[in-house]
């Protein structure tokens, strides 16, 4: 299931508006099919997966990272009747479809069809990798990641603006695989008129996994990107599962005096600014008190000579 998760992983920023889903199928401890959601959302991973193992499905297991879908389209048959014309004789999935159009009823077809189904398995890990896309299914909005690149005492910049480079280049090529595995980057205004941003992709292999972009202001649109008025338009991002917030002070303030912001990438670098920009205005909060147990530190790590912590939002 480890490596279905990877493959899932692998399609994030690029299956909106579906989850990104991985499979893989074995038979006799040979992996003998192998899928991720395809671009755009089809074909699904299940349908990837047996193509790619064709006969050698019968008898297999597959494992999935969710509920195979129960539902028909335009673009394609059910996932859960596809596994079982195949002859599958067992599927192991990591966590049900919440989607009320499959919720339980792929794994009824399955069990129905005399597939041995298993269910929960590396379910942690296969929510941590769909969360963009069971965000939006939630709360009706994609998972919001605000990314800083702040120095010791917490500055983003120079008084003048100058911000290059505050971090090293390992932590920005993290920073270009995160854009890699978003659907959609943004910025403000104000960033956009003082760096003129390419906000794409630029590793090696990588170049065509560049996200859409947007621009937050109530001004002018500008070619090639899109915009949104306030940060509460995201709510009309019915094809985004996953948006980059990347800048700047303004910004970052406004979606998180919205709330809108799911989780924050603070890539750290051990330099001293002094006076300069800090990363938040005012966000809300009169008192201290309130400030607490609202952020949960997930992850951190090195990065060359930076470190990146990763905070997510405690909700309910």
């Amino acid at each position: 299931m480890a490596q279905a998760v990877l493959l899932g992983e692998d399609a994030r920023g690029r299956s909106a508006p579906n989850p990104n889903v991985g499979c893989l199928i074995v038979r006799d401890g040979e992996i003998v099919g192998r899928g991720a959601t395809a671009a755009g959302g089809r074909p699904h991973a299940e349908a990837v997966a047996l193509s790619s193992a064709g006969k050698t499905a019968a008898g297999a297991t597959a494992y999935v990272t969710l509920e195979p879908c129960a539902h028909d389209s335009e673009r394609g048959p059910a996932c859960a009747d596809l596994l079982a014309e195949a002859g599958l004789a067992r599927v192991v999935v990591a966590m049900r479809d919440p989607d009320p159009r499959t919720d339980g009823k792929g794994l009824a077809r399955l069990r129905d069809a005399g597939v041995e189904v298993r269910v929960g398995i590396a379910r942690s890990a296969a929510r941590a990798s769909l969360s963009g896309w069971l965000t939006r299914l939630a709360l009706g909005r994609p998972r919001i990641t605000l990314k800083l690149a702040l120095s010791i005492d917490g500055k983003i910049a120079l008084p003048s603006g100058e911000s290059k480079w505050i971090t090293g280049e390992d932590a920005r090529h993290h920073v270009h695989r995160e854009r890699a595995h978003s659907d959609m980057i943004l910025v403000g205004r104000g960033t956009y008129l003082a760096d003129r941003p390419r906000l794409d992709v630029r590793l090696p292999g990588l170049e065509e996994r560049s996200p859409r972009r947007a621009l937050l202001t109530r001004g002018e649109a500008v070619a090639g990107w899109e915009t949104l008025q306030s940060p509460q338009d995201v709510y009309r991002l019915h094809d985004v599962n996953d948006l980059l917030v990347e800048g700047g002070s303004s910004t970052a303030t406004a979606f998180l005096s919205a709330d809108l912001v799911d989780r924050i990438l603070i890539y750290r670098a051990p330099i001293i600014v002094g006076e300069g920009k800090s990363s938040f205005g005012y966000v809300g909060l009169d008192a201290i008190a309130d400030a607490h147990e609202r952020w949960r530190l997930t992850g951190e790590r090195r990065l060359g000579v930076d470190r990146l912590e990763v905070y997510e939002r405690v909700r309910g």
